[in-house]
């Protein structure tokens, strides 16, 4: 370079020395290992791919708020003069909006997933797509105990929907990718890794297992969006944050959601299976009467000699350690695993009994509804019967109601009994589920069989109230 640029100082013009120069100092300045890198990248392709089938769930629901009109007046003789001439039942109606996220998964039937809890209000529940379609949806089946939800929408128009993934083989520290619409911001996608799977999360109420735990922000307004592998695949459904942190979400996996999305197209509803047998955790006392090496499983407590777990073997005093491959720590852990069966599969339980192990196949049931009585009385102490039966017996001025379960007899001494329930009273609602007569009770007995408190609604002539019932523990197994 200094011979060139002493020849070229010699011999040229002082114009063409100059532009000589700046030619040389640029191709001097530019790195001898630049590179170009492609900016479509696997994200930017997943992205593209599945972003269409995420959608904006806006729901309307309205809030009625109880107005007194006398906070305007705060002179107590303003307030006792006009009293009278305000409507006791003077309210204001307003409309709230709810946001969260779906994802379709059946573009030819409009079939969408999304959490339980956007929508959770009654309201009406507006789907808008990525290319700002706007829909009206309705709700296909929705479980809150899974916080799982399929809604429906009718075009006329394709739609796009996902590639289900397989979320049994995901791997520790795979990439992610999450997409929704936090705080209204449609199609925002974030990405991450998975930090832990398999993993379990308590609420404000109940424990959540089995589920994603990944580093990508999930924000409000994420609930019900896709979280996607690397290929754009949905893996699972992106559900909640852990309050107080920073980089904690959580996604159902998309492999337990598969057998809850079936039942809900179906029956509207998680029709969990049937074995025939009842569970209890174990303590110290029991640890030791066993003979366990350690205190893990539960106990069976009680069995129905009809139902599947005694025909394939289990035995009263039988300790359950595993479901399939998975252990059971306890009860929670024992219903957490029996809901990711559905009738007809053959579950494998490891049992414990007299100091050796053994396993069994029982192939799950449906819980006959020919059993449904007699699992009420045993958990309610309650008897029921029509509304033609309740009027004949106890006359038309009692049972007032057109529709519901007739009273007709409480055990005596329960807690029902004690609480004043009377025959003649009619149950109307069973928690969220109207009762319109004996089928839907108990109808409501078999899906709650399980839950420790029940809110129902009674009508004793015209007066409607709610109370809570306390379910008796099985003794004959038929819960479970």
């Amino acid at each position: 370079m200094a011979e060139m640029m002493s020849q070229i100082n010699s011999k040229s013009p002082v114009g063409i020395r100059i532009f000589i120069l700046g030619v040389l100092m640029a191709i001097s300045a530019a790195p001898l290992d630049a590179k170009t890198y492609p900016r479509r990248d696997a994200v930017v392709e997943a992205f593209e791919k599945v972003s269409p089938a995420v959608v904006n769930i806006n729901l309307e629901y309205e809030v009625r708020k109880r107005l007194n009109p006398m906070n305007e007046f705060r002179n107590p003789l303003f307030e006792e003069f006009f009293k009278d001439f305000f409507d006791p039942d003077f309210d204001r109606r307003t409309k709230r909006n709810s946001l969260g996220s779906g994802v379709i998964i059946d573009g030819g039937r409009g079939l969408i997933l999304t959490n339980a809890h956007v929508v959770a209000k009654s309201g009406k529940v507006n789907i808008v797509l990525n290319d700002e379609r706007e829909y009206t949806a309705v709700i296909v089946g929705s479980d809150p105990d899974s916080d799982l939800a399929v809604l429906r929408i009718d075009s006329d128009d394709p739609l796009p929907s996902i590639e289900m993934g397989d979320s049994r083989d995901l791997m520790i520290g795979e990439t992610v990718i999450a997409i929704g619409n936090p705080f209204g911001f449609s199609n925002t996608i974030t990405t991450g890794v998975i930090s832990a799977v398999n993993r379990s999360f308590r609420s404000r109420d109940r424990i959540f297992h089995d589920f994603i735990q990944t580093d990508a922000s999930i924000n409000p307004g994420n609930s019900g969006g896709p979280l996607l592998n690397i290929n754009g695949e949905l893996i699972g459904i992106n559900t909640a944050i852990y309050a107080g942190a920073q980089g904690i979400g959580f996604a159902i996996p998309i492999n337990k959601a598969k057998r809850i999305i079936e039942d809900l197209i179906q029956y509207g509803e998680v029709i969990e299976i049937w074995l025939g047998m009842d569970v209890q955790d174990l303590d110290n006392g029991l640890t030791r009467y066993f003979n366990l090496p350690s205190r893990t499983g539960v106990l069976v407590s009680a069995l129905d000699t009809d139902g599947p777990a005694h025909r394939a073997g289990v035995r009263q005093g039988d300790v359950i350690l595993a479901i399939g491959d998975r252990k059971v720590a306890s009860t929670e852990d024992y219903n957490a695993r029996i809901r990711d069966y559905a009738a007809g599969d053959r579950l494998k339980l490891s049992l414990w009994r007299q100091g050796l192990e053994r396993d069994v196949a029982v192939k799950a049931r449906i819980f006959p509804l020919l059993k449904a009585p007699g699992l009420a009385y045993e958990r309610t102490g309650l008897k029921v019967d029509s509304i033609a039966t309740g009027r004949e017996r106890y006359g038309r001025q009692r049972v007032r109601a057109e529709t519901g379960a007739v009273v007709t007899e409480v055990r005596k001494d329960s807690a029902l009994d004690r609480s004043g329930v009377k025959p003649g009273d009619v149950i109307r609602q069973i928690e969220e589920l109207p009762i319109t007569d004996t089928e839907d009770f108990y109808h409501a007995m078999v899906r709650y069989r399980k839950k420790e408190t029940i809110v129902v609604l009674l009508q004793r002539r015209t007066q409607r109230y709610f109370i809570t019932i306390r379910m008796q523990r099985a003794q004959n197994g038929s819960q479970g």
